[in-house]
């Protein structure tokens, strides 16, 4: 009985084997393309990109005045509001009726209904983002949180820091790697002063 069971499994196996087509199709494999890891200096290139097409410099960088009008100072890029700048006078009362929000003729300094906030020095001095890591960047940026610190203050108005909660991870690499290369630059920004009674 046990002969029987054999000769029969061995004849379908032959059957089978012989009964399958020469030329069918065989399958084809596709080599499986993993993405490299971008160079230093592929994610600095990336990173100047966005930090451009994100308006950074609006804000972050001190203007000087050109033919052509206002221009980003790159003596000075992305360092923030002048600390060695006086702040100039303006009319209370017109900023307490939160119907007004007043930016300095630098575009660094903002006065609204939160107070008076200025442009952060994003450059890798010391008195910058030189000492953050990059997930203290990372909080900043996608929480708001004043240094990346949990424990830190929220960023105030006009920094738009909702915009960019929703960056690719690829992309927020790729704006630090960027602010890092940057020229250091020595601008202690002055802290917020609160709004007035």
């Amino acid at each position: 009985m046990k002969w029987i069971y054999l000769a029969a499994t061995a004849a379908i196996g032959l059957a089978c084997a012989f009964t399958q087509p020469h030329n069918a199709p065989q399958p084809e494999f596709s080599p499986v393309l993993v993405p490299k890891k971008p160079t230093q200096g592929e994610l600095v290139k990336r990173g100047e990109y966005l930090v451009t097409i994100m308006g950074c410099a609006d804000c972050h960088a001190p203007k000087k005045m050109t033919a052509r009008g206002p221009a980003p100072d790159m003596d000075r890029f992305l360092s923030g509001y002048n600390s060695a700048q006086p702040l100039g006078s303006y009319d209370k009362n017109l900023v307490k009726s939160g119907q007004w929000v007043l930016f300095n003729g630098q575009n660094t300094a903002f006065i609204g209904p939160w107070g008076v906030s200025f442009a952060a020095n994003l450059t890798p001095d010391a008195t910058g983002i030189g000492n953050w890591s990059e997930e203290q960047f990372n909080k900043a940026m996608r929480q708001g949180k004043f240094k990346g610190l949990d424990s830190g203050r929220p960023l105030l108005p006009p920094m738009p820091w909702p915009n960019y909660a929703g960056m690719t991870d690829a992309d927020m690499k790729a704006v630090f790697a960027y602010l890092k290369s940057l020229k250091p630059v020595s601008n202690a920004v002055p802290a917020p002063i609160p709004p007035a009674p």
